[in-house]
């Protein structure tokens, strides 16, 4: 009990303190505001990035003094962003003083290619930009792609090469997912609702014409639902979207497409009959009944539940 209280006053102080500082730091900010210019709005993209590469730094230090010369996990995954460029996210994984397991994004890291080389030449880099020792590392985390885990020549093999403890786990929400899709398919009813969902999404998304059309006829169909009561209203409650791809490396995405279509069944079926009754090619009109009979078949609808339902409790898993 005595132990107890002496850890619970620690901690009170070292919160007291926590707050003193933070209100001294906005004491400054404010006494700083206070002495320049009065158009001084701060708004220009230039002064923007400054006060976000110093909150950066601000946060790269504590997570960094967290880390101090305590071992850690290295997870990282590449992707391609919006100008087309190679990133690389690094996220560490390690204890911290008080026994507690953290994950922390630390940056991303801009790398001309994916080859395993050019990656961990790109890790090796950041590391040393800040102090981390790559010996310190006890575990990579990678997904499934062969230049991540290869056996012979993947990232995996040339970290473990220098650091013989840096053991290697295929990310288990990655492995799940991959495990669910495949077995999925092994299912002929619910392969070919997937190919159903995957042609009905292609018809809808054709065009922003039509993919305009869904969101009028699903904005008219919730208002008049709201009309009759018989939804719920409130701050981020009956969003106006659009059909979603599911995408195999994603299973969360099949939960969030099949509840979309559930979501916005009449308005698809509404959609598709006017593609039907104004298609002037044969091909088009065709392709719209197709639709619009896998859509409306009781099987259909049947495993589109069951799979909002179970969907639901994998995502979770993952």
């Amino acid at each position: 009990m005595e132990l107890w209280d002496k850890k619970h006053s620690l901690l009170v102080d070292l919160e007291i303190e926590k707050r003193l500082g933070a209100n001294i730091v906005i004491f400054k900010v404010a006494e700083i505001i206070e002495k320049v210019p009065k158009n001084a709005t701060y708004t220009s993209l230039r002064i923007q990035k400054e006060i976000l590469h110093v909150f950066l730094a601000k946060v790269k230090k504590v997570i960094r003094e967290e880390i101090g010369d305590a071992k850690f996990c290295i997870m990282v995954d590449e992707a391609r962003d919006e100008s087309m460029k190679e990133q690389m996210a690094v996220v560490f994984r390690y204890v911290d003083a008080e026994g507690f397991v953290k994950e922390r994004f630390f940056g991303l890291i801009h790398v001309v290619d994916t080859a395993a080389s050019t990656l961990k030449k790109g890790i090796y880099s950041f590391l040393s930009q800040h102090c981390l020792d790559i010996q310190n590392s006890r575990g990579q985390g990678y997904d499934g792609a062969s230049n991540m885990r290869g056996m012979w020549n993947g990232l995996q093999v040339l970290i473990l090469n220098d650091c013989p403890y840096a053991y290697y786990i295929h990310c288990f929400a990655h492995r799940l997912q991959l495990a669910l899709v495949k077995t999925s398919k092994q299912v002929v009813s619910i392969s070919h609702f997937f190919l159903k969902l995957f042609f009905l999404i292609k018809i809808v998304n054709a065009s922003c014409k039509r993919n305009e059309q869904l969101k009028v006829v699903n904005a008219n169909e919730i208002t008049c639902l709201i009309d009759l009561e018989e939804l719920e209203t409130g701050t981020g409650l009956n969003q106006i979207g659009t059909l979603q791809r599911p995408v195999e490396t994603r299973w969360s995405s099949h939960f969030r497409s099949v509840s979309r279509l559930l979501r916005m069944f009449t308005s698809n079926v509404e959609v598709l009959q006017n593609i039907i009754d104004d298609a002037i090619d044969g091909e088009y009109q065709a392709e719209a009944e197709s639709a619009y009979d896998g859509l409306t078949s009781f099987e259909f609808v049947f495993i589109l539940h069951l799979e909002k339902e179970t969907t639901e409790i994998t995502g979770k898993l993952c």
